[in-house]
């Protein structure tokens, strides 16, 4: 299971980037790298990172001016990663709007953990859920796992990225458009075929009688939802 959470990690020193790119990839997420200011908007407005983690010595800027632009101009969770242990450089960050806080040289292990938490939270603010269950089935939208009586099902990138679409709001209609446009490159937006086969795949994996779904429902001509264990 490929774990689709973007990660930007802004850092001017490249063996730090590499370190941190290194644990963030082991662990499933995508990441994406800037070694200036400049390059960490371009990057926030391009790849649009559920997770930020911002070294506040840029060569080009202080990272603490980034941090109310980062919180203006992009939707994404921002947590601070610096050498700078003052406590009023912390307050500084925190009161500007930064998520979290952690202070160079720091454990990889702890870094996975706060960007864990980072997620969890994320999502439960935005009004999703962070755990499913529809019938045997369970869903993970933190770790990303999938399993079904128990037992890990292997689900491609898309078809995990659909299912979430569905999980994160679970009984309520999400619409075709509404998945493609999520899911699916710019100019296969209209490709409702493409989903069509998709959910019947899922159904394949998931169902026990795919071809009376009892978990991802049908809403004829308007999208699909998932039927959760409380529905």
């Amino acid at each position: 299971m490929t774990i689709r959470h973007t990660v930007l990690i802004i850092d001017d020193e490249p063996p730090i980037r590499r370190l941190i790119q290194a644990a963030l990839t082991r662990a499933g997420y995508v990441t994406v790298e800037a070694g200036n200011a400049r390059e960490a908007l371009e990057q926030l407005r391009i790849a649009k990172p559920d997770v930020s983690l911002l070294d506040l010595g840029l060569p080009d800027r202080d990272g603490l001016e980034l941090v109310p632009l980062f919180k203006q101009q992009g939707d994404t969770t921002l947590i601070i990663i610096s050498a700078r242990d003052a406590t009023d450089e912390k307050v500084a960050a925190l009161d500007l709007g930064a998520d979290d806080y952690l202070t160079k040289p720091f454990d990889t292990d702890e870094l996975l953990a706060r960007v864990r938490v980072a997620l969890r939270n994320r999502m439960t603010r935005h009004g999703g859920a962070v755990a499913v269950r529809a019938g045997d089935v369970e869903i993970d939208l933190i770790a990303n796992i999938v399993r079904k009586g128990g037992a890990e099902v292997h689900l491609t990138p898309k078809e995990f990225a659909v299912l979430a679409q569905l999980a994160r709001f679970p009984g309520r209609v999400i619409t075709h458009s509404q998945i493609m446009n999520h899911v699916w490159p710019r100019e296969h937006v209209h490709h409702v075929e493409y989903l069509r086969v998709l959910i019947r795949t899922l159904r394949h994996k998931l169902e026990d009688d795919p071809q009376q779904p009892r978990i991802i429902g049908n809403e004829l001509g308007i999208g699909y939802r998932l039927r959760a264990a409380d529905d």
